[in-house]
């Protein structure tokens, strides 16, 4: 079962959010806050954070600049995971994503039936690895952003979590990109 080995050191990791909406504000922006506080309180440390229109070229590119730069191991958005047509956040990850961790979809859609119900299918929450980093999308609620990093991201970016965790496979995230 799941636990926390006290033998092992904490490591902070560096973590970026984006929210992604047309009409929030920095002042307004309550699911990117609800990151950043949990982020802060966890003993990481918020990297930078954004807020960028519903445009699927803006979000892959903001994306892909975090992913290049070397101070930051992870990104998690919030906003544009839903079904309407402004709701490209999943797409642009897609874009950038190596490899999709299929089953963070999974275990964020069971973790949201425990509170909405059936509504959880409306949700496209998605993880993948790009360059090296972990790259999150997760529905623009508050409710969405303490569900992902309570029930999953706090656990997974413990490097003390046992019996694994995200930490201790990052510095080979990128091994098929270096020489042989």
């Amino acid at each position: 079962m799941s636990r926390i080995d006290e033998t092992k050191e904490f490591i902070p990791v560096r973590i970026a959010v984006l929210t992604v909406s047309d009409t929030r504000s920095m002042d307004e922006d309550r699911s990117g806050q609800t990151l950043v506080d949990r982020i802060e309180k966890a003993g990481h440390v918020v990297a930078d954070r954004q807020i960028i229109r519903d445009e699927r070229d803006q979000i892959a590119d903001q994306l892909r600049a975090w992913v290049a730069d070397e101070q930051i191991d992870v990104v998690i958005s919030t906003g544009g995971t839903g079904l309407t047509g402004r709701d490209v956040t999943v797409e642009a990850h897609r874009d950038v994503y190596e490899k999709e961790i299929e089953a963070f979809a999974t275990i964020f859609t069971i973790i949201s039936m425990e509170k909405i119900g059936t509504s959880a299918v409306q949700s496209r929450a998605t993880g993948g690895v790009a360059g090296g980093t972990y790259l999150f999308a997760l529905p623009g609620s508050p409710g969405a952003c303490k569900d992902a990093w309570d029930g999953i991201l706090e656990k997974q970016f413990d490097y003390r979590h046992r019996p694994c965790n995200f930490v201790e496979i990052m510095p080979r995230l990128d091994e098929h990109l270096r020489r042989k």
